[in-house]
């Protein structure tokens, strides 16, 4: 995840494409549950 909250692409975190949507599935989990935000406006 970038510091944006954006979920990195496989290509570039080297993670299989298996592992990617299972790792994309959690943490949209996450959000909805409340655990994450879903994005981040202000880096200041």
């Amino acid at each position: 995840i970038t510091e944006r909250g954006k979920i990195v692409p496989s290509r570039i975190s080297g993670v299989s494409q298996k592992d990617q949507r299972q790792l994309a599935t959690a943490i949209k989990r996450a959000r909805h549950l409340g655990l994450m935000p879903f994005v981040r406006n202000n880096l200041g």
